[in-house]
């Protein structure tokens, strides 16, 4: 995924409509799975001081970086290629008057020019989008002050040949999806240390069946739940047949 494949994200995956959606679901400002509960889950794992500086890289709505910045008193830079989403979240940030703290960038992180450097980076579910994955963590080891670690989840798929509708899934959303070893193998060859690579699939459909239950408490049109109930099933049966998978990856520069 390059900067000149934003646009697709905006008119397929990230509609303003489709965004709201997903807030619906996720909490006020998130768009990855388990939301606000999960995001703060992650982030208790790590080590907080006052002015850490953190590099968001697909920061969404700006759930994640709000919430580093108001909990934990980082200063915290995001990256995202999605127009609509930066936009939003940019007016969010100015609203929440955080913008002291939080600086939220529309741009490519393969190509965005950095001054500074990290003590984390975080990710949610953006890792899928970029199909140069050496590169992609090349960059983030390069970002990292050494001691510094990267925190993130993704989708992944599992082991051996894909079935035609997980490979027409795939194709569908553009994914890049690496098994979990994989993904663990790649940022060895970035040369992080301490890497862990964890199957958290059981894990994604608890979340996946909470969010089906609390479905109808979001107050969205039966048209959204509708399509919402549908790609959520659909996300569980392919976990359930192991051809999704869900990864949780922590490593050290």
């Amino acid at each position: 995924m390059t900067e000149d494949e934003g646009p697709e994200l905006d008119d397929h995956q990230y509609t303003v409509a489709g965004l709201r959606s997903y807030e619906a679901v996720y909490g006020r400002d998130f768009v990855s799975p388990g939301g606000r509960r999960t995001t703060a889950e992650l982030l208790e794992t790590l080590d907080w001081t006052p002015s850490r500086h953190v590099l968001d890289v697909g920061f969404g709505l700006g759930g994640a970086a709000f919430m580093m910045a108001t909990q934990y008193q980082a200063n915290v830079l995001g990256v995202d290629l999605s127009h609509n989403m930066a936009v939003e979240a940019q007016r969010r940030c100015a609203d929440y008057g955080l913008a002291d703290l939080v600086e939220l960038v529309h741009g490519d992180i393969l190509n965005h020019e950095f001054t500074d450097e990290f003590d984390f980076v975080h990710s949610r579910e953006v890792f899928l989008h970029i199909h140069d994955k050496a590169q992609l963590f090349s960059t983030l080891h390069r970002l990292l002050k050494p001691g510094g670690l990267l925190l993130f989840t993704d989708y992944c798929r599992g082991p051996g040949e894909p079935s035609q509708a997980f490979d027409d899934y795939v194709r569908e959303f553009g994914y890049d999806l690496r098994t979990v070893d994989d993904i663990g193998d790649l940022l060895d060859e970035a040369g992080f240390t301490g890497i862990s690579a964890d199957d958290q699939t059981e894990q994604f459909i608890g979340i996946h069946r909470r969010e089906l239950d609390e479905l109808d408490a979001t107050g969205l049109d039966q048209a959204d739940k509708d399509e919402l109930r549908a790609g959520w099933l659909a996300k569980i049966d392919r976990a359930q047949q192991g051809e999704q998978r869900w990864g949780w990856f922590r490593a050290t520069r």
